[in-house]
């Protein structure tokens, strides 16, 4: 298998390596051949210890059936697995590639206990569900018997695409609103397409639209229509815009060329993709080819900005992260990828000024070491004197997280409510804002967090949004009756 020429990259024409190429590492099997994908698939779930203390389902925030569809993969009985998998989760092929298994479920699977190895949980997941979609398995969204009530959803990500599914089946007319040209959020402009190929999310979206939910695209809520007026549109609001605030560095020089947002650099790489015209793309501000990349931050965005700067032809890439490995927020597996792939990491580095005038030409940087422990028990890091040094840049990436926007002042809706990290404040008995018949979910209510955790929000948020809608249809009914 090593020097067969089948073996690809996801979502890219590149030979796969050969180093990689046997598939014996947990996952690997995720980017190879049909015919050999379902050999290690059945192989894989085969491992399943049927355990009796399903782990790696407890620690899945949506409590998929693992050891149940791992069992039907393993007999050959894909399509009941799929099923099975289908049941809990709207997007699991998507979940399958990106989901960190390392910190979730295969991070808590019995066999890695024992020292064996996860059960590559994941990659299973993935192919039974890529299976449905070639079969032909997957069926169309129908929705239910009209309730003669109509849905808006602010925001076209993982919570809001799932809200719109579950609530269209439920039988309301429902609307997306976004304010890109194109459905998924994340899914579609800040995750590489050779970790989440884009007709895959594409087809979900065409999907639900075919199933008659209707998307509203460039469309923003303050500038297109006001709250007020979505709400006299509409018998339930949900909010689901996720977080899209850059956190910033306060350090001399941040503002030279050069010194770019990750989600500007992934948006542009992932437009590029689509096949849109991307000037800044164009004129080499964020692409990094030929030149010194520097990464700043330590999670799964920062790893999307360095493997995607080596896959534009960097001549160099290095991250620049203030702790140490064992310590970082961003997946280990996907460190270890990154560095098959030629990454360099400076741990216990942070940056104190940016060198150039114009244009960047170094990151200046401190070593750090670990002090005491805060607040939430992690050990906080601080610069340790007289340690400076420089790296040659032509491109740095700020990838250190995402905040909340100001929803109240974009919104135009001064008594939606806030927490003091300026994400809504919601009840979580019903998942409703301070504002009566708009709810919330996903990261714009917990901050910034998984794809996983997002589809399991829009999933909670459907049976309040339901329970509230019932009991409004009812109140007009008995308002008709008294009438």
């Amino acid at each position: 298998m090593a020097n067969d020429p089948m073996l690809k990259f996801v979502g890219t024409g590149q030979a796969y390596p050969e180093k990689r190429a046997a598939g014996e590492r947990a996952g690997d099997f995720n980017e190879i051949t049909r015919d050999y994908a379902l050999e290690k698939a059945e192989e894989q779930s085969a491992r399943c210890s049927q355990c009796g203390v399903p782990y790696c389902s407890t620690h899945c925030p949506l409590h998929n059936h693992i050891p149940d569809w791992l069992r039907l993969t393993a007999e050959g009985r894909l399509r009941e697995a799929y099923e099975l998998s289908n049941a809990t989760s709207t997007m699991p092929e998507i979940c399958g590639r990106i989901c960190p298994q390392d910190r979730l479920c295969e991070g808590n699977c019995v066999i890695e206990f024992s020292g064996h190895g996860a059960v590559t949980i994941g990659a299973v997941e993935k192919y039974i569900t890529d299976t449905a979609w070639n079969e032909g398995w997957v069926e169309p969204l129908v929705p239910g018997a009209d309730r003669g009530q109509s849905i808006g959803v602010i925001g076209a990500g993982p919570a809001g695409l799932s809200t719109a599914e579950y609530l269209r089946k439920a039988g309301y007319e429902v609307h997306v609103y976004d304010r890109h040209d194109r459905m998924g959020g994340l899914l579609t402009y800040g995750i590489p397409g050779f970790k989440l190929e884009k007709h895959i999310v594409m087809r979900r979206v065409e999907r639900l639209a075919e199933g008659g939910i209707v998307f509203h695209e460039n469309f923003e809520i303050g500038r297109d229509a006001t709250m007020d007026e979505l709400r006299e549109r509409h018998d339930a609001i949900l909010i689901a815009t996720g977080v899209y605030k850059s956190r910033d560095i306060k350090a001399p020089g941040v503002g030279t060329g050069g010194v770019v947002k990750a989600l500007d650099y992934l948006t542009a790489s992932n437009r590029v993709g689509f096949g849109d015209a991307v000037p800044l793309f164009e004129d080499g501000s964020l692409n990094a080819k030929g030149k010194n990349v520097v990464v700043i931050g330590g999670g799964d965005t920062a790893m999307d900005c360095v493997r995607t700067a080596i896959r534009q032809g960097a001549k160099s890439v290095k991250c620049l992260y203030r702790r140490d490995r064992e310590n970082m927020p961003g997946s280990q597996r996907e460190v270890a990828h990154a560095e098959e792939e030629g990454v360099e990491f400076v741990w216990l580095s942070a940056p104190i000024a940016f060198e150039g005038t114009k244009h960047v030409t170094g990151v200046k940087a401190t070593k750090m070491r670990l002090g005491a422990a805060d607040a939430s028990g992690r050990r906080a890091p601080e610069a340790d004197p007289g340690t400076e040094f420089t790296l040659e840049a032509d491109l740095v990436i700020k990838a250190l997280g995402f905040d909340a926007e100001e929803l109240p002042k974009l919104f135009g809706c001064d008594d939606l409510a806030v927490t003091r990290w300026g994400t809504l404040r919601v009840d979580h008995r019903t998942m409703m804002t301070s504002l009566d018949g708009v709810f919330a979910a996903g990261d714009i209510v917990r901050g910034a967090s998984l794809v996983v955790w997002a589809i399991r929000d829009g999933r909670d948020v459907t049976d309040h949004m339901h329970k509230y809608l019932k009991t409004k249809a009812r109140e007009k009914r008995e308002e008709r009756v008294a009438a």
